[in-house]
This record gives structure tokens, C-alpha cells and sequence, in this order.
């Protein structure tokens, strides 16, 4: 199957559209500039714009290509309708807060339409619709309207036509939301960004920071100074406030689907059941290709689902069991990071005496928070005065933790704590020699008390320590993306040990297939041997 946007390829890179702005070979800019931005998504991308544009000179590194993750593997969805997010929060926190993040997705959103309707990147005006698969899901709805309509959204409820091919009894309705391209829209900023006199340097992987004496990035191809550093990431490559446990990673799946005749307009999003998002592609929105139907859902903590493959298979089940005609196209995966009061997290990083800045815990919203974050941090950085500044800047900066934001985050230092556990205790089930996977497959044995990780990609088996050099979790095989995952704390890693995301910052150590042997070279032919026999 080929790309519709992009597929994560569990390699870090972009496979999908070529945005024809990134240098073919690494190498850190010349000078010092004036602000790093490390990561090339939306956040980094429309930082680094708003700063060049304010007079900054501004870099921009990232280890993979534009929109190698999140950014690029997104439904291009943007909305202020978020299923049931906007009466999540409001259960627990005060109107204030809730009717501040619509404003911040609002003022994300319209410099988003604004910029793509300039750039003339592919979008339509669509109706959002979030929708209740069953009757038990009408009190979600009911829940969501109060809380939209006094953050002050003209949300309406609108029922479905009866011959809509999924299964949908109730919903609720905000017209004028956005549908784009967003690899198109990468593209754009990145290039926009170059012609603006800002400068992209890809296949440089951002290691540390130092602030002391000087503000220093720390990279595989040397160190950077700059006056600021700014981490769009995902999650923050620093441990200095602790965000990689104020936040969960999640990985979602989307099948792009061939359909013929008519399909639904909106950009819908159920409340209830297993999760359902479905967005249709049209010329106007989307790229020149055959698939007309974007499906989504089965998100799940990163590491922790019985098989990531099987999540696809089931979203492709269940559209042909509403579609039969669908023809699946291709598919791909994500990893969006929530925090645990569901607002995210924008600002200062914790001891760094105000030289690193960050945004993360956008919880699948990237598209309208994205460019948010990037407003403010860029207000921070330029020196906006508050009086000057949007009231949700302060608003969200001001929020209080309750206890139900506490409870949350309980329960996933919980869950993390059980992983940890279970991992060591499950990796000690078998040792070493084990059989050489199938295709696609991994499994983690154990030599001694070391877990190592055995898996066969392409015709290759390599052998991995399998445990995750951020906080020592037992990584997990993925065998959608053949990646191994972190259940800690969402670390992923190629067959090859490379790391791909995360807050760690280090490759796994690779091992050997036989005693005194070097780890294998993954572009040598591979041995015929049935049996893994690495000296472990």
C-alpha cells in the first residue's frame, strides 16, 4: 500500500510527500544563531516562522525529516469540536479554564486557516460533528453542548441523514472547521520559513542541553550555541520538571480507504464506544491520490496494547462491515502526548533560568494547539507585554491542579509502576537461544538478568538490549510499526535499537548473533540460521 500523507515507518523519517526543502546532508548552521528550535513539526516549524518574522535569526534541527512523527501522520483535522474533551474538563475545572483552551485552539486554528489560505495549501471549510454511536452515548452529547456553548461555541445538535453508513443516533455539530493537507502544509512552513531567511537542518539529533556557562545544544554533530533553545518534540528530551510523568503517550492508528459514491462531509468524531474518527478527502483537501476516506482510532498507551497490528486490522474490519465496498489503500500510526488535566503544558523549562522553552501534552490536537504554543512561546521570547497578550496565555498559565487531575496522574504513575514491574518479571520467561522470529516479529528473552530483544525486519534478524536507557523499562515489540516501545514512557526504537522518539535520548546497545561476534550490519545479507544463538 502507498502513502496518503505519510507512513511512520517506525524509522523516524518522513516515506511520504517530499517537501524539497531539507539538506541532503547534516550539518549545523554556520554562525550562532540567535534561538534553536529543535523538531521540524508544526510547533517548530511555525515557532521558528513567527521568530524570523520577528526579527530573531533562527535554526531549526531535527533528527528525522519535516513532520517525521506526529505532525505529518496526523487526519488533518482542525477543530474546535473535540468529542468529548471540552466536558472532560469542565467536570472538574472552572469555566474560565475550559472557555481558555477553545480560545487557544481558536487563535491556533485561525492563524493555521490564514497561513495555508496564503500559502494556497489544500484545505476546505467542513462541519465537525462529534457523535454518539449508541443511545448510552447521548449524555456525552448532552454534557459536550453545555460545555461548548458557555465556553462560547455555536455548537447545534444535528441528526444524521438515514441512510449514513455508520452507526450514529445523535451529534453534535460546529460548522467552519478546517480540513487540509498537512504534509502539504509542512511543506509550506518549511519553506515559507527558508524564504524568510530562517534555516532547516535535518539528520541532527538533538542529545542535551547545557546552560551553563553558555546555552549549548548538544548534538550527535557537535554542540550549537544560541541564546535560546526551544523543544517542539513531542515530549521534552529534558527531564527537568518531570513532564515525561505529567504527560501519557498514545499511539492511534488510520486506515485511508478507496470508496466509491457519495460519502459523509463532516469531520466526525465519536464520544462513545471504541473510538471512531472519519474524515472524507477530497481534491480541495488533500493530495492527488485514490483514497477518498480516512478512518481512525484504537489509541491506545504507548506499549501497552495485546498487538498494535491487530488495531489496524480492526478499524479495516470494522469500515467494511459499514462500507463493504471500502478498499483499504494504506495505513499508518502516531504518537500524540495528553497531559493529565488535558490542558497542555507551554512555557519555561524548570532550571534552565529561562533559556529553554518547550511545548507538549497537546492530546491529539496538535493542528490548532500547535500553532498556539507557537504564539506564545513566541511572545515570551519577544517580550509581548501581558496586557498584550491573549487573556488564555495567562489564563492557562495560572491553572490550578485538582484533585481529579491528581487522581489521573495516579493512576498512570500506576500503570507505570506495574509495567516496570511486570517487564523485568516477563523477560525472565525465557532465556536465550530462542528461535529466529518470523517476519515481523519480535520477542524479549533474558541472558542472565539482562532482558535482550530478538526481532527479524526485512529479511534481517538483530538482536537489542530491551530495556529503555531513559528510566530502565523492559521495551515491548510492536509488530504494526516493528519498533520496540517503552510501556514507561514512550521511548520507541527501531529493530536496529535507533531511537526514534521519546524522552530518551540514546540508542539501544545492539548485541551480537554469536559469542565474540560484532553486532550485526543490517546491510549484510543475512545468515540462514534457525536458531538466535548472540552470546548472551
Amino acid at each position: 500500500m502507498q502513502p496518503l500523507w505519510k507512513m511512520d515507518t517506525g524509522t523516524g523519517m518522513d516515506t511520504g510527500t517530499d517537501t524539497g526543502t531539507t539538506p541532503t546532508a547534516p550539518a549545523l548552521p554556520a554562525g550562532r544563531p540567535d534561538v534553536v528550535v529543535v523538531g521540524a513539526g508544526i510547533t517548530g516549524l511555525t515557532t521558528a516562522l513567527l521568530l524570523t518574522r520577528a526579527g530573531r535569526r533562527v535554526a531549526v534541527i531535527d533528527a528525522g525529516g519535516v513532520g517525521a512523527l506526529a505532525s505529518g501522520g496526523n487526519t488533518g483535522k482542525v477543530s474546535l469540536l473535540q468529542g468529548r474533551v471540552l466536558s472532560t474538563l469542565r467536570r472538574h475545572h472552572p469555566a474560565a479554564l475550559v472557555r481558555a483552551y477553545v480560545e487557544a485552539n481558536a487563535d491556533g486554528a485561525s492563524w493555521l486557516r490564514a497561513f495555508v489560505t496564503a500559502e494556497g495549501v489544500p484545505h476546505t471549510a467542513r462541519t465537525a460533528i462529534s457523535y454518539a454511536q449508541t443511545a448510552e452515548g447521548i449524555a456525552h452529547l448532552d454534557a459536550e453542548e453545555r460545555a461548548a456553548v458557555e465556553a462560547g461555541l455555536p455548537v447545534h445538535r444535528l441528526v444524521p441523514a438515514g441512510d449514513h453508513p455508520f452507526p450514529i443516533v445523535d451529534g453534535l455539530a460546529l460548522d467552519g472547521q478546517l480540513a487540509l493537507d498537512p504534509v502539504a502544509t509542512l511543506a509550506a512552513l518549511a519553506a515559507r520559513l527558508q524564504a524568510e531567511g530562517g534555516t532547516l537542518h535535518t539528520g541532527i539529533r538533538a542529545t542535551g542541553v547545557r546552560t551553563l556557562p553558555r546555552t549549548t545544544l548538544l548534538t550527535d554533530a557537535g554542540p550549537l550555541e544560541a541564546d535560546l533553545i526551544v523543544l517542539a518534540t513531542g515530549t521534552p528530551l529534558l527531564d527537568r520538571g518531570l513532564y515525561f510523568a505529567k504527560t501519557r503517550g498514545l499511539r492511534s492508528y488510520c486506515v485511508a480507504f478507496a470508496v466509491e459514491g457519495d460519502l459523509p462531509a463532516g469531520l466526525m468524531l465519536s464520544v462513545d464506544g471504541p473510538t471512531r474518527s472519519i474524515r472524507s478527502v477530497t481534491a480541495a483537501d488533500g493530495p492527488a491520490h485514490r483514497a477518498q476516506l480516512v478512518v481512525g482510532g484504537n489509541g491506545h498507551p504507548v506499549g501497552r496494547a495485546y498487538s498494535e497490528r491487530a488495531a489496524v486490522d480492526d478499524l479495516i474490519a470494522w469500515t467494511r462491515t459499514h462500507l463493504p465496498q471500502a478498499q483499504p489503500v494504506t495505513w499508518w500510526s502516531a504518537q500524540d502526548y495528553e497531559s493529565h488535566d488535558l490542558i497542555p503544558f507551554i512555557g519555561v523549562m524548570p532550571r534552565t533560568g529561562g533559556a529553554v522553552r518547550f511545548a507538549t501534552g497537546y492530546g491529539k490536537w496538535g493542528l490548532a494547539l500547535a500553532p498556539a504554543a507557537a504564539q506564545r512561546l513566541t511572545a515570551e521570547i519577544t517580550g509581548v507585554p501581558f496586557r498584550d497578550r491573549p487573556e488564555w496565555m495567562q489564563t492557562i498559565s495560572r491553572r490550578l491542579t485538582v484533585p481529579a487531575d491528581i487522581g489521573r496522574g495516579g493512576a498512570e504513575n500506576i500503570s507505570v509502576g506495574w509495567e516496570a514491574a511486570s517487564g523485568w518479571a516477563g523477560s525472565q520467561r525465557q532465556a536465550v537461544p530462542v528461535a529466529r522470529p518470523a517476519e515481523g516479529e519480535g520477542v524479549v528473552a533474558h541472558r542472565g538478568l539482562v532482558p535482550v530483544g530478538v526481532s527479524t525486519v526485512d529479511g534481517r534478524t538483530r538482536a537489542v538490549r530491551a530495556v529503555c536507557p531513559h528510566l530502565g523499562g523492559v521495551l515491548r515489540w510492536n509488530d504494526a510499526d516493528c519498533t520496540w516501545d517503552c510501556p514507561l514512557h514512550a521511548s520507541r526504537f527501531t529493530a536496529d535499537g535507533a531511537r526514534i522518539e521519546g524522552p530518551a535520548v540514546r540508542d539501544l546497545e545492539r548485541l551480537p548473533r554469536t559469542p565474540g561476534e560484532a553486532p550485526a550490519d543490517p546491510a549484510e545479507p543475512e545468515g540462514g540460521s534457525e536458531v538466535f544463538t548472540g552470546a548472551y
